[in-house]
């Protein structure tokens, strides 16, 4: 396999430069963020968004700094006085974790978020996209940081817009939407649109533009831990490690969802830590996978590594040669690109046939939704991952409990239904399908008493189909031993695996149930039942012919 795939040479090269063009601003707004400078978040996207993609496992995917990173970094260096050794030092550290992550193999586990919970991330960072956006469209800048402060701007930027802003807005707005297709295979409409409207702005002066893009080499950082910063700096960099493997894991899969790939997620987090690692060392903030910068490289035609590499070297060409140039870009043309970015990025196709679909998922993508645009990311994910696997254990063991009295009806072997219609009324089959969930077991020795008639004789349960038992289960089990002795009831266990029985015996559970009442199968244990029941109607030969079988 070649590092660096070139069979999309062109797509590559152009959603790189779009990416790099689109992040420039947000890599220079998030160092100004976080208290370390916007040099310090330019390098950020530079060192990060190359080396990540140099050694990721997403091919597509752009690093850099982002919305969450940048606000647990600020806290970082707000309460270590801005002291760069110590600072730089938690970046390293956070990198090197990420490292050890992926060798370790725990990036497999984010691929058991459910559709529902990315789903509402991704539409929840498209609302945020827009929602940041729409005062800039206006030729406002946002009051404060965060969604409700970009949204309590709106209508004041409604109420005294800058013409000429909202005029180029409008006009990249109209470029992006309606890009003619067949020019976009050699101009992405984000690109078109970005020097049409910086064009314009240089003919038409008065709407807000970046200005001001510092230049220069980074410097190299020793890191350095005192005594007294120790526990500040580990804890720092244990919750940078995990949001950045985080949040770039679910930009991963919201990349895998629109490129119909799918990626390598320890690779993609040692390549994480690369690049942080090296970021500190230089005295650049610390990045993750950035949803919006690699839906823009994805719409703009990036497919592999090499788009964002060249998103990276973009913005290093933009630092060292072309600041002055970048400088002339108004804000209003990169609020037009991001609006359309974050209309994309909305999950439209599923809102549209949510209502015929499970209630509870489109109540579950609604409150991740909710959640990301008001709280935060990780917040959100954890709420809807929680929610999810509750909602999914509760069905399954009101699966387990609907289906758990034996269906005679679905028996297949001659032998064993006539066993039962001889036993009517007096033996009751409870059948396991599969591990027992904890909800199931909860009530299950509550369920076996509802199901059985009232008049049986004996209670058969089959773990035919039970690979291994809980504690809850087992509990459960004991109930079930202990509401048959008071009854006084036989009881009969069925295909038993070792594991069960093990898990039995461990607890002083099996050592209540006579041997006499093990059975290698449910047919077995009916034919057991048979006899200490003494059924009458039952031929001779056919006794003996069971007997046999019991042998």
């Amino acid at each position: 396999m070649k590092l660096i795939p070139t069979s999309n040479l062109r797509g590559d090269l152009m959603g790189g430069l779009t990416a790099g063009i689109v992040a420039l601003p947000l890599a220079l707004a998030f160092g100004e963020a976080s208290g370390a400078g916007p040099i310090a978040g330019l390098y950020g996207a530079i060192i990060v968004g190359f080396l990540a993609s140099l050694f990721g496992g997403t091919g597509s995917q752009i690093s850099g700094p982002t919305g969450p990173m940048v606000v647990v970094f600020a806290g970082v260096f707000a309460s270590l006085s801005g002291e760069p050794a110590l600072v730089f030092a938690a970046v390293v550290l956070a990198g090197l974790l990420q490292i050890a992550f992926g060798m370790f193999r725990l990036g497999e586990f984010i691929r058991l978020v459910p559709y529902p919970v990315v789903s509402g991330f991704m539409s929840g960072i498209g609302v945020i996209i827009i929602a940041l956006q729409l005062a800039r469209l206006f030729g406002h800048e946002p009051e404060g940081s965060g969604t409700i402060p970009a949204m309590a701007s709106i209508p004041g930027a409604v109420m005294a817009p800058n013409v000429i802003a909202l005029g180029i807005g409008l006009l990249t707005l109209g470029i992006v939407f309606f890009w003619p297709s067949r020019l976009g295979r050699w101009i992405p409409s984000p690109l078109a649109a970005l020097g049409i409207a910086t064009v314009v702005s240089v003919s038409l002066p008065g709407a807000p533009i970046l200005g001001n893009v510092p230049t220069g080499l980074p410097s190299f950082i020793m890191p350095g831990i005192s005594s007294d910063s120790l526990f500040v700096v580990l804890e720092a960099a244990v919750l940078l490690a995990l949001l950045g493997a985080i949040d770039s894991l679910l930009t991963s899969l919201v990349a895998d969802n629109m490129t119909r790939t799918r990626h390598e997620s320890n690779r993609e987090l040692i390549g994480q830590g690369i690049g942080n690692t090296v970021a500190g060392l230089f005295g650049a903030i610390p990045g993750a996978g950035a949803t919006m910068r690699t839906v823009v490289n994805i719409r703009s035609g990036g497919q592999f590594r090499l788009s964002g590499m060249t998103h990276g070297l973009v913005l290093l060409i933009i630092a060292l040669v072309l600041a002055p140039v970048a400088s002339l870009i108004p804000h209003a043309a990169l609020a037009g690109i991001l609006i359309k970015v974050g209309y994309d990025i909305i999950d439209w196709t599923y809102l549209r046939r949510a209502h015929r679909g499970p209630r509870w998922d489109l109540l579950l993508m609604v409150v991740v939704l909710t959640l990301t645009v008001f709280v935060d990311l990780i917040t959100a994910v954890a709420v809807g991952m929680v929610l999810a696997a509750l909602a999914f254990i509760k069905q399954l063991g009101e699966q387990q409990i609907r289906n758990l009295k034996l269906n005679e009806d679905r028996v297949e072997d001659p032998e064993v239904r006539e066993l039962l219609d001889s036993l009517r009324g007096q033996v009751s089959v409870f059948e396991f399908g599969g591990p027992l969930s904890f909800s199931a077991a909860a009530d299950l020795g509550h369920h076996v008493r509802d199901k059985a008639d009232g008049r049986e004789q004996v209670l058969i349960l089959d773990f035919s189909r039970v690979p291994f038992l809980d504690l809850s289960a087992a509990k459960a089990m004991e109930t079930i031993i202990e509401d048959a002795r008071h009854a006084g009831k036989d009881l009969y266990l069925a295909g038993v695996s070792e594991p069960v029985h093990d898990v039995l015996n461990g607890l002083d559970i099996a050592a209540s149930i006579e041997a006499s009442r093990w059975f290698d199968d449910r047919k077995l244990a009916l034919i057991a039942a048979h006899r200490n029941l003494q059924q009458p109607g039952t031929s001779p030969l056919r006794l003996d012919k069971l007997a046999t079988a019991e042998q």
